[in-house]
């Protein structure tokens, strides 16, 4: 079945006379509160990144020894340090009581998401969604039990959507960094239990760096043209990439979550532990913007298809199990995923924890406290390719083995921007067994500007 078709029956089901089964009805007696938020947040970045270049074999004899070694190059995208504006995004938000609200989420330059790097599109639709009902956020205990439908844009409800960095985790690069296109349900069985549905188009399998850039891998100027891009190609991982427009002839991807939460009545203690999962058949290729490369099966068979990895069948299944955390300003997230990508088994484990401490008044400008709070992080994720690729060396960095630690502080300077400063300890351990560092360091200027407008 096609995603347009499921659109149009979902849209039937919560405008017909069954809709309450889904959906937590309003008062009929309060009044309809109405409500536009719209702001606009800058970053600008300082970002200083490890010179890594690693010469791969294209072929591998029994023995392990090169045939010919003049192979691929795999290098870090942009090394060195720079000054830069990553985005610039507008949001929109507006809600119509309790039962009705919808969100866009538009990024202008969007550096650090695009891929390939310097020659994706710059403006993107991140989110555009509408939902119908009431949703709650992780370990946030429901007034009164319902339910809730989303149509459009949106991220995967397993996500972490409070990072404390801005830098991603290499699990969370993998899996589930971007948003998914289709309709979304969850429900509430009490207060404490809750289910959650999905079913998208799913996002394309494809490769990038799990550092700040994506890397340059497949342009025109490299695959047509023959020359050398002007930005390395990373030393990438198999993710999921961003869905860039609708493409119903494509099979679906189907989700579903199980979870159960606790927490206090003030919603500043608590706990969610969601086990969850995803099911959907891989395409034969997946045209993506910016690069010649095909996404999903293409990807894997390698440049022309000439050094395929040892896949079997087209099934993509991850599985999962989410834990988060949450006591007065002392935040935990735990993420463990174990994926089937054609027959190349490969698992994760990502961990966050962070403390925010409000910071008293000292000083002030223009009326506005100076210095607001500060909130330290660290994280930690791995991933566990369990497949090898004896043969060829184009696709050699999907079988090794991936370890990043992420450590960081997080300062508010006024209401309205914060000052993120942090380094990532990239390593990787190549099939030889050795062991070579990508680190990189990031600082983040954000500023929000707007508000509720009523």
């Amino acid at each position: 079945m096609k995603l347009p078709v499921w659109v149009a029956g979902a849209v039937f089901f919560c405008t017909g006379s069954g809709s309450s089964v889904l959906i937590a009805q309003p008062d009929p007696n309060a009044p309809l509160e109405r409500r536009l938020d719209i702001s606009v947040e800058v970053k600008t970045n300082y970002r200083n990144s490890a010179d890594v270049a690693l010469q791969l074999p294209l072929l591998i004899l029994p023995d392990g020894s090169p045939l010919l070694p003049e192979g691929p190059v795999l290098r870090t995208v942009d090394p060195g340090s720079h000054l830069e504006i990553s985005t610039a995004t507008l949001f929109v938000d507006a809600a119509w009581g309790d039962a009705l609200a919808a969100h866009l989420k538009l990024d202008v330059i969007d550096l650090y998401d695009r891929n390939p790097t310097s020659t994706d599109q710059d403006v993107d639709l991140d989110e555009a969604w509408i939902r119908l009902g009431r949703e709650s956020e992780p370990a946030i205990l429901p007034e009164v039990t319902g339910g809730y439908l989303k149509i459009g844009k949106f991220p995967h409800f397993e996500r972490q959507d409070d990072r404390h960095l801005e830098s991603y985790g290499v699990v969370s690069t993998a899996f589930n960094r971007f948003e998914d296109l289709g309709l979304e349900g969850g429900f509430d069985l009490g207060r404490h239990l809750y289910a959650k549905l999905s079913a998208t188009q799913g996002n394309p399998l494809f490769m990038r760096d799990p550092n700040a850039l994506a890397g340059d891998n497949g342009t025109r100027i490299e695959v047509i043209d023959g020359r050398a891009p002007r930005l390395g190609s990373g030393i990438v991982i198999a993710y999921d990439a961003e869905v860039e427009d609708l493409n119903s002839e494509t099979d679906l991807e189907i989700g579903a979550g199980l979870g159960f939460r606790l927490g206090d009545d003030l919603g500043e203690d608590g706990m969610d532990l969601l086990v969850w999962g995803y099911r959907r058949k891989l395409a034969d290729t997946v045209v993506l913007e910016g690069t010649e490369y095909g996404g999903d099966l293409d990807l894997l068979g390698g440049p022309l298809n000439l050094f395929p990895l040892p896949t079997t069948g087209d099934e993509k299944e991850e599985f999962g199990v989410n834990y988060w955390f949450y006591r007065r300003g002392f935040s935990l997230f735990l993420q463990a995923v174990d994926q089937d990508l054609a027959g190349l088994e490969r698992t994760g484990l990502e961990a966050e924890a962070a403390w925010r401490f409000d910071l008293p008044v000292r000083w002030a400008v223009g009326g506005r406290q100076l210095f607001t709070h500060i909130a330290p992080a660290v994280r930690f994720s791995s991933l566990d390719p369990d497949f090898g690729n004896p043969r060829m060396g184009p696709l050699a960095s999907f079988t090794w083995q991936w370890q990043k630690i992420d450590a960081g502080v997080r300062i508010g300077i006024v209401p309205g921007a914060e000052l993120t400063i942090e380094h990532a300890a990239n390593e990787f351990e190549l099939a030889s067994g050795r062991t070579v560092s990508n680190d990189e360091t990031l600082v983040t200027m954000r500023w929000r500007f707007g508000g509720d407008l009523g």
